[in-house]
């Protein structure tokens, strides 16, 4: 019961924007022992898809939703903090970012950090990203996946426009491709021709563990 108030407690700091209140409640939640993939998914994600969901609804303002926003990375900094100060075996390098055109990051970030504290070697290229800039940071980086981010259908097409430039680079064959956002699915991943779909944070650490061999 104590792991469930310390996680709503955390959930209800982001909706606060209160960036103090989120940091601390990291720090408890961390201090309790609970896991790191539960702080971000029970507690900070939570907190955001409320926001989301209050915004989409009118109860909330777009200045309110960038201030949660801001408050969810704070605290993701602050755990990504405590768990560089373990000794992490990494499992791989990603590289992430959502398509140009497209401007929504938060699901993207937080996928971005469930994969950090699973042990990969995150690149993340932020939103907005032009097409080139994730074919030069597979090169840059010698990634082992490359995950796209796209949450509206007009910038859908451009996950398979950066396949189809990793197949004239040559580097397809090399690349696990994930992609994820509100408008795709797994029928869209095996039409662009992507190695796999991720509807949320957690099942996209568990399918990048599957596909490139960790357990």
């Amino acid at each position: 019961m104590a792991k469930e108030e310390t996680l709503k407690e955390l959930s209800d700091a982001v909706v606060s924007c209160k960036r103090d209140l989120v940091e601390t409640a990291v720090e408890k939640a961390i201090a309790e022992c609970i896991l790191p993939e539960e702080i971000i998914e029970k507690g900070l994600a939570a907190g955001m898809n409320k926001a989301g969901n209050m915004f989409e609804n009118g109860l909330l303002f777009l200045p309110h939703l960038i201030l949660a926003t801001n408050c969810m990375e704070a605290g993701i900094s602050v755990l990504e903090a405590e768990m560089g100060k373990e000794t992490i075996q990494k499992s791989g390098i990603i590289v992430s970012g959502t398509v140009r055109g497209d401007v929504h990051d938060i699901g993207k970030i937080i996928v971005s950090s469930m994969f950090r504290i699973s042990g990969f070697e995150v690149h993340d290229l932020g939103r907005d990203v032009p097409l080139e800039d994730f074919i030069n940071a597979v090169k840059r980086t010698g990634a082992d996946m490359l995950c796209l981010s796209a949450l509206t259908t007009t910038s859908l097409s451009r996950q398979k426009e950066v396949i189809e430039m990793l197949k004239e680079e040559g580097l397809r064959d090399r690349t696990i491709v994930m992609i994820g956002g509100a408008p795709a699915t797994q029928e869209w991943a095996d039409i662009i021709g992507a190695d796999c779909y991720a509807k949320n944070a957690v099942e996209a650490v568990e399918k990048a563990k599957h596909l490139l061999g960790y357990k």
